[in-house]
């Protein structure tokens, strides 16, 4: 017997949410964790357009658990009638063990995506979570792009956006979406382990009442559009001030404000090595240094200072 669909209002609300952040038409890609958030996020998407959506779960093989875990995933989308998956990933040697799992995660759903024809990917970040990420990044004293927090929509490939429609949903009401169609989530332990900062803001969020993770979340999409529009200002500026040519960049910085001229500085570095992801505390710094004409390095770029500030390779390190 197939779980007990949502209630019309709330399938029609979540086909306006998904309206807002998606464009276009075509099949619909679940990131299916098995938890509660994912669960919802995939009753409410099978009700809203049955015989268009489609699920994969990954198994990051990181606790005995996961292999049981992600079976149960596929239970339940089996017992919906979605075409489920399971994609084992193997994690890269690295620092965080959070950042790389997410890194393989991503990389495993695009690949599964493409290959199925789907058009957009949906995952479960909800209001809580847009809280708990924006009052993380406050305490680590992120500029306007950080507290943006998690975008409603990016695109993952030329093919493929990725979705969140329900970041205006409370979690409650999603593990009651999923408790009313008597499915049984798991529960995966690195969500209370307070080693992790997201599971240390998450009990403080819930030991203070007075605080409105909704409210945080519409703040959060308040600075996600001053974000947009100063990436705009920046485009049009760097035509100006931002001369590029075969592994160099030169920047005119004089009177430029400093929320675009991080912007400029961190196009510049990306022009050399279109790999570097400087945070804001490093260009904070870097920038400080150019202003004093000094001559620095930064994620593999040789960055000189002046009246004009210059952007080309590191060069290679002696033996």
């Amino acid at each position: 017997m197939p779980p007990a669909p949502p209630g019309p209002e709330l399938v029609q609300r979540f086909r306006r949410d998904l309206a807002v952040v998606a464009s276009g038409q075509g099949r619909i890609g679940i990131a299916l964790s098995g938890g509660p958030d994912s669960l919802a996020l995939l009753l409410l998407a099978v009700a809203a357009f049955p015989g268009d959506v489609a699920a994969a779960t990954v198994d990051h093989r990181l606790r005995p658990e996961s292999a049981a875990e992600a079976a149960a995933a596929a239970a339940a989308c089996h017992r919906l009638g979605v075409p489920h998956q399971i994609l084992a990933v193997t994690l890269p040697r690295g620092g965080s063990v959070q950042a790389r799992a997410r890194a393989a995660r991503y990389a495993a759903l695009t690949s599964w995506a493409t290959a199925e024809g789907i058009a957009m990917l949906l995952t479960g970040h909800h209001a809580d979570d847009q809280a708990e990420t924006l009052m993380m990044r406050l305490l680590r004293g992120s500029g306007v792009a950080g507290l943006a927090g998690i975008r409603p929509h990016i695109a993952l490939s030329e093919s493929l956006m990725l979705c969140r429609p329900l970041l205006g949903w409370r979690r409650a009401e999603l593990a009651a979406i999923v408790a009313a169609a008597g499915l049984q989530p798991v529960a995966d332990p690195s969500n209370s382990d307070e080693r992790f900062d997201r599971a240390r803001m998450r009990r403080q969020l819930a030991d203070t009442a007075w605080i409105d993770p909704v409210a945080l979340a519409r703040s959060a999409a308040a600075l996600a559009e001053a974000d947009d529009a100063l990436e705009i200002l920046a485009h049009d500026l760097a035509a100006e001030r931002l001369a590029t040519g075969d592994g160099w960049a030169q920047l005119r910085p004089d009177g430029v404000p400093p929320a675009l001229l991080r912007r400029l500085v961190a196009r510049g570095l990306r022009h050399v090595a279109p790999d570097a992801a400087p945070r804001g505390d490093q260009l904070g710094s870097l920038i400080e240094q150019l202003r004093t004409g000094a001559t620095v390095t930064l994620a593999g770029v040789l960055c000189s200072g002046g009246e004009s500030w210059r952007f080309q390779p590191e060069p290679p390190r002696r033996g």
